[in-house]
């Protein structure tokens, strides 16, 4: 099932690079494993899979140093300062950065590990309040402000869409979500790029490759409904 899940998703993708006329090269699919255990983790990673987003970091830890080192990790969900430590030596990109003072403690453990960490900012551009992110109208500032660290690199922006029935509801915080990475390339901001937007998951990503995405983030889509059973904090 997952094999074939997988592959569906990939599927998707194409179509909808097909449909305005982008590569499929252009999206990274990351693959959503919190709460998954391992077996499925290497199911994906026989189907191909090299890119895997957690949530939690006890969790995404425990899974990094059972699972092959050529996997890169995202963090995904809501990133406590006291928890950067942890995962500051291998983490291949921080999604979810919606604060200078988180910024600021992912550059002093990026300097004890000597690497400059990968980030996004995370948007929250539908203002829900049950989410975290930045606003909209305050994000060129904060960018401003976390491009003065020299152990952090801006990469792009991230969004957590609205929970909707219609993916077609969300297709205008997509693109508002891209207006927006335009016009802080378009600021020439000294160690920031755009590269990357972050945006969609398993009810919304073909919309959002549609509206730009780079990177979408698929969980049940591939490895069914998450068991949170015995979820760890």
């Amino acid at each position: 099932m997952l094999k074939e899940n997988y592959r569906n998703v990939q599927e998707n993708i194409q179509r909808a690079c097909e449909k305005v006329n982008r590569s499929v090269d252009e999206v990274t699919l990351i693959s959503v494993s919190k709460t998954k255990p391992l077996s499925m983790l290497q199911e994906a990673y026989d189907c191909g899979a090299r890119e895997y987003g957690e949530n939690k970091v006890q969790e995404m830890t425990e899974k990094e140093g059972q699972l092959p080192k050529d996997i890169h990790w995202h963090m995904i969900g809501h990133l406590q300062t006291n928890k950067v430590k942890y995962i500051a030596p291998y983490v291949h990109l921080i999604h979810s950065v919606d604060s200078l003072k988180l910024a600021q403690e992912i550059n002093r453990q990026g300097e004890k590990c000597n690497r400059s960490i990968p980030i996004l900012i995370e948007v929250n551009i539908a203002e829900e309040e049950s989410k975290f992110g930045i606003k909209k109208d305050e994000t060129i500032s904060l960018v401003r402000e976390i491009s003065k660290l020299p152990h952090v690199a801006i990469k792009g922006l991230m969004t957590i869409a609205p929970f909707v029935d219609d993916p077609e509801d969300n297709r205008v915080y997509f693109r508002g979500i891209k207006e927006l990475s335009v016009d802080i390339a378009n600021e020439n901001i000294d160690n920031v790029c755009m590269d990357v937007l972050s945006m969609g998951m398993t009810g919304d990503y073909m919309v959002a490759i549609e509206e730009g995405a780079t990177m979408v983030r698929v969980g049940t889509g591939i490895f069914g409904e998450r068991d949170y059973t015995g979820e760890r904090n």
